[in-house]
């Protein structure tokens, strides 16, 4: 018999009073590399920008002899692993007067937590990841939480071979084999993360369509479907929806990105993640608890988020600082490189700056004002906490 439920700090402010810990789950570092093709998909979905786009690449080529190759290119989130860790778990330390379990999971590579962990005082951080799986016209990310850290780099390994196979020599039994694999790990946690979010934009109804086929084949593997911090009251809502579906328990899941920590977390009475795993895949409990930054307009949050990833840190370490050391793409000989080493004399071209201004205005505190107002989803966070409350 599952147990799960559902809190919001800004109704029940004294939710996490029974519980021992709190578990900040899926957020990322600066060793995570993230895709730049939602620019590319940006022109192809607004004719307005497709021009201004084409004459930028143009005037980018005729500048740089460089032509913009989204695909090819990537950007990295501006915490370093320590102080990634150390804002989750601040965060629950004084917001909820409670320890903090942190499980950090970049993009299909485990050297965050390993780096912490080399650290005496950090030898108890799980080694996870979030694992781009391919599945028919799509691809799934599943988070996978408390490898065994003298298997983890072979795992990973595995997992960036299966994600490589090309669609057409790609066996979906291999897909269910590894996944049974991890399942009979006993700390390991698989979670399906943002299971609705129609990621690789095939059409809504036809990622439904996968997800469904998915769960059909491997649900029994996965322990958990994730109410994701980044993702609307909607989605999060629909993907309750779908747990009961399947038979399946949620749970939280931040995708933080940028400096504000994750807006969902964890409630547990384990005293380490290896018991909040067993108590999430055996007794079949989770708490989740949607921090007062989910309440925040949707759009809003992804424009801080978008704002962190372009801020100047002058404090960081060398490399980076600026927004440009933090986002690579292949020069001329198509060797990938930070994209501050590839502007002409050093200098950022004009039409980046004023895109950048752009951005930055819309940050500022009237503008942004203005824009939380003209956001806000209060009708469909109600409509939201309505089902999630049934």
């Amino acid at each position: 018999m599952s147990e799960t439920s559902i809190s919001y700090l800004w109704r029940e402010p004294k939710a996490a009073e029974r519980f021992a810990a709190g578990v900040s789950l899926h957020s990322h570092t600066n060793q995570s590399k993230e895709t730049l093709d939602f620019i590319a998909e940006l022109g192809s979905d607004w004719s307005v920008l497709r021009s201004i786009m084409r004459w930028a690449e143009d005037r980018s080529h005729a500048r740089t002899g460089i032509r913009p190759q989204y695909a090819r290119s990537y950007w990295t989130p501006p915490l370093t692993p320590k102080l990634a860790f150390d804002l989750e778990e601040k965060q629950i330390q004084n917001l909820l007067q409670l320890p903090g379990m942190v499980s950090l999971s970049d993009h299909d590579d485990i050297n965050a937590p390993m780096l912490l962990r080399s650290l005496p005082s950090a030898r108890h951080i799980p080694v996870s990841l979030e694992w781009t799986v391919p599945f028919g016209p799509t691809a799934f990310h599943l988070g996978i939480h408390n490898l065994p850290s003298a298997t983890g780099a072979a795992w990973q390994e595995r997992m960036a071979e299966f994600t490589a196979i090309p669609v057409a020599e790609r066996d979906p039994k291999l897909l269910t084999q590894m996944l049974a694999e991890l399942d009979e790990l006993p700390g390991v946690l698989l979670i399906f993360n943002h299971p609705l979010w129609d990621l690789y934009r095939v059409g809504a109804d036809r990622h439904e369509v996968s997800v469904n086929e998915f769960l059909a084949v491997n649900g029994q593997y996965i322990h958990a479907l994730e109410l994701n911090g980044l993702r609307t009251w909607k989605e999060n809502s629909a993907v309750n929806v779908l747990a009961g579906k399947w038979n399946q328990i949620v749970i939280s899941g931040g995708d933080r990105h940028g400096t504000e920590p994750n807006a969902n977390v964890n409630l547990t009475h384990a005293a380490t993640f290896t018991e909040f795993v067993h108590e999430v895949r055996r007794e079949r409990k989770s708490h989740v608890l949607f921090m007062p930054q989910y309440r925040e307009p949707w759009k809003h949050r992804i424009l801080r988020g978008t704002l962190d990833a372009i801020r100047d840190y002058p404090h960081f370490p060398e490399g980076m600082r600026t927004w440009d050391e933090r986002v690579f793409h292949p020069d001329s000989e198509g060797v990938v490189r930070p994209l501050s080493t590839l502007w002409k004399d050093g200098k950022v071209p004009d039409v980046v700056t004023i895109a950048m201004n752009i951005v930055r205005t819309m940050g500022s505190r009237p503008v942004s004002r203005g824009l939380r107002y003209a956001w806000s989803d209060a009708v469909e966070m109600r409509a939201a906490l309505a089902e999630l409350d049934a």
